[in-house]
């Protein structure tokens, strides 16, 4: 069965050369028990670790069931420690930190054996060696016979063809020696068992054949066995591995008798953990605000459509857009002479015009009027307003200096946001309300334009309330010349305000945004209902002066030609031709703006650049900024962050060789039983990622407990937030899942190196 063939071993130490095998041939057969005999330094634990794997001849040949074993690679080998040879050491060579169970279990996970079946031949094996008793137990807890029983259980469990016993009874006394000794013998009966010993008495007694090493060569062989016939047999075992399960039930297992060190390395491990997890949170929960804030205080703000509009994407994409310049021009010319050179400045690309066409607005008629409380289409028409000054004077009002401008239409969503400080809510369109700020001011320029001095510290609502204006209509405001065939403009202020088509406007209520408003709609000022603007517009489209205009090539009140762009400005201000200069849409919610922005972006599908209609979310301009400004800062803070994580990753690693040193031996162990070197890596990266996975665990949960803390001090800091720190569930994972693949990479070097250990060296450490 097992053939060794002028066999060879020499060390090197230095310039020093020792032999340990000589040119050692042996045949044994297939059910036997052998001793050898021999000195120190004979070489026979040499030659036992030949046989079973964990070392290399220099010369010669193995050969199991007539295979040899020349080209076997390390998986070979591995297959064949695990398949065909138990060890039974003299130290025992248990892994302390786990079951007697799970010592005799080792091997056969190594094998691929199923849990089932797995646990029940362990346990029938140490029911046969006496120790069913003692299957849970730890092996500091049984004496040295118990001990080396376990370790028989274990050479057994793969029912191999070979026992390797090296000084199987050194360590024990010699009445328990006895016991194990009887016991080897009967397991010899039905496989070759070679056992090392310097007992000859024990060799003779119970061996049935002797075999006498002296200086690395066959002194003395009493039963010695000759081949008849060479028999080709054709060796094959499966493969081995461990499951990483296995590798992380052991690991667990090592870390539970180290449950200090673990928890301190887990702790320094979770340090960057904490600081991530905490501007995670504080991010999270910022975004959180901004969104609610979106929701409900924002969700009212108007989404606008402005006649020239800006492309947002694009500005920020060009960090607020670049120069306008001339292609090629740079700047650096400073001509010294005395000229001017003309040149048409290039459009700024952000820049877009919108056509709000009749199309475009009959399209915004068939969105869902549940959606927004009210749409105002404002048109760049000229108004003029005429009025009475304290002093009696009467003059034109300047529209623009008092922010003439449409209110709000529908009343209820009006009194929402607004308080009414003095007299009544408007009525009609001729009449109008004056918005004062939340400190009942107005700017000193409205109060000029009113007539009365800014330097007065306050007014009562009677100043204001009550006052009125006379609206002039277009063909009011001029008289056609019948011999300049022009239409002059009339100057006489008396004349203007006493015209028949005129509208007396009257201001009849002051209102002040309220405290619990949603939004601050409208700015200070005078306030008219929007139908105002249509009447004027009305007026304007069937004007004598608005006819000819339309009509004429020249400008039909100064008689000086004009292109087709003075005209159609003259003709939309004027109110003719009008043509919006601005749409204001007001959702009722959040989730209607985005079914108003969905129906808007609907309208843009399929189109050119140039045809598209764009509009404004302020609200989410304002908070996609602030966003990304919590996103730029949670980005450096968790840099920093990082930076502990790293350290602590690389302590880990540390920890993790600390731990293949103390473990050496665990390796031998494992490397008798088949296992691979992947197997051995698998062991310690298991190790290094549960410890990652304890300190990404902590981590987490230290940071989600210290969110209370935070959010009690925020909230006795700011009001109206509730919960600014909030840890996102995908965090959580994410940040465990960071920890284990952060410590896991740092334990690879250490795995590495606990993976290329000499098995017969690590066995040998105390």
């Amino acid at each position: 069965m097992l053939e060794l063939r002028d066999i060879t071993k020499k060390y090197a130490i230095g310039a020093f050369r020792q032999t340990a095998l000589d040119g050692v041939t042996l045949n044994f057969r297939r059910h036997e028990f052998v001793a050898i005999l021999g000195p120190s330094g004979s070489g026979k634990t040499t030659l036992l670790n030949m046989i079973g794997g964990l070392d290399r001849y220099d010369a010669g040949d193995i050969r199991i069931d007539g295979k040899s074993t020349r080209d076997f690679k390390d998986r070979d080998w591995d297959r064949y420690r695990n398949h065909a040879v138990g060890f039974v050491f003299q130290n025992y060579n248990l892994i302390s930190h786990v079951s007697v169970l799970a010592n005799v279990e080792i091997g056969l996970t190594l094998s691929g054996m199923s849990p089932n079946e797995k646990r029940q031949r362990s346990l029938e094996l140490l029911e046969r060696v006496g120790l069913s008793d003692h299957v849970h137990k730890k092996p500091n807890q049984l004496s040295g016979g118990q001990m080396q029983r376990v370790a028989i259980a274990r050479a057994l469990a793969n029912d191999p063809d070979i026992i390797l016993a090296d000084e199987p009874t050194g360590a024990i006394d010699s009445e328990t020696s006895h016991q194990i000794l009887r016991l080897i013998q009967e397991i010899a009966k039905d496989k070759l068992v070679i056992m090392v010993t310097h007992d000859d008495a024990m060799a003779s007694t119970y061996a049935s054949r002797v075999v006498d090493l002296k200086d690395g060569r066959i002194a003395h062989d009493s039963d010695p066995y000759d081949l008849q016939e060479e028999r080709r047999g054709r060796l094959s075992y499966k493969r081995t591995a461990m499951a990483f399960w296995q590798a992380l039930k052991l690991s667990f297992s090592n870390l539970r008798t180290k449950k200090f060190r673990t928890a301190i390395t887990a702790f320094a491990g979770s340090i960057g953990i904490v600081g991530v997890g905490l501007v995670l949170s504080l991010a999270n929960g910022l975004n959180r605000e901004i969104d609610r804030l979106e929701q409900t205080t924002l969700s009212t703000f108007p989404l606008q459509i402005d006649r020239l509009a800006f492309n947002i994407d694009v500005i920020r994409a060009q960090g607020g857009g670049p120069p306008r310049r001339l292609e090629g021009e740079t700047y650096e010319r400073r001509p010294d002479n005395e000229e001017i050179y003309p040149y048409a400045l290039p459009p700024f690309e952000a820049e877009h015009l919108n056509d709000l066409s009749s199309e475009y607005l009959t399209y915004l008629q068939g969105l869902d009027q549940g959606l927004y409380h009210e749409m105002t289409i404002r048109y760049a028409v000229d108004m003029h307003l005429y009025h009475t000054l304290p002093s009696g004077v009467d003059t034109r009002l300047s529209t623009g200096g008092v922010n003439f401008a449409p209110t709000l239409s529908d009343p209820d969503f009006f009194f929402d946001n607004y308080d009414l400080l003095g007299g009544r809510a408007p009525d009609g369109i001729d009449e109008l309300v004056l918005v004062v700020d939340a400190y009942n001011r107005l700017d000193s320029a409205i109060i000029n334009a009113f007539g009365l001095s800014a330097e007065v510290d306050a007014y009562g609502f009677d100043a204001f309330l009550g006052k009125t204006f006379e609206l002039i209509m277009l063909d009011d405001r001029f008289l056609y010349d019948d011999d300049s065939g022009r239409f002059v403009p009339i100057t006489d202020v008396d004349t203007l305000m006493q015209q028949p088509d005129n509208i007396t406007l009257t201001i009849v209520g002051i209102a002040r945004s309220s405290e619990d408003a949603v939004a601050d709609l409208l700015s200070t000022g005078l306030k008219h209902h929007p139908e105002l603007t249509n009447t004027v517009i009305e007026h304007a489209k069937q004007s004598e002066i608005g006819a000819a205009q339309q009509a004429a090539s020249v400008d039909v009140v100064s008689g000086i030609p004009i292109d087709d762009s003075i005209k159609r400005n003259q003709l939309q201000r004027w109110g003719v031709d009008p043509v919006p200069r601005q749409i204001l849409i007001y959702p009722v919610d959040f989730e209607a703006k985005r079914a108003i922005t969905d129906y808007l972006d609907a309208y843009n599908e399929d189109k050119e650049d140039a045809d598209r209609v764009l509009y404004t979310d302020l609200a989410a301009i304002v908070t996609n900024l602030t966003s990304d400004v919590i996103d730029g800062v949670s980005y450096v803070l968790i840099a920093f962050s990082s930076i502990s994580l790293v350290v602590s990753s690389v302590m880990i690693g540390i920890i993790t060789y600390v731990s293949v040193l103390e473990r050496t031996k665990e390796i031998g162990i494992l490397r008798s039983l088949g296992a691979r070197k992947r197997d051995i890596s698998r062991v310690f990266n298991a190790e290094t990622a549960l410890i990652g996975f304890f300190a990404g665990v902590s981590g987490v949960a230290v940071a989600y407990a210290l969110t209370f803390p935070i959010n009690a001090l925020i909230d006795r800091l700011v009001d109206d937030i509730n919960r600014m720190a909030v840890m996102p569930l995908p965090a959580v994972f994410a940040l465990v899942a960071i920890s284990v693949l952060l410590t896991t990479i740092a334990g690879l070097i250490p795995s590495r190196i606990a993976a290329r250990k000499d098995p017969v060296a690590a066995l040998r450490v105390d």
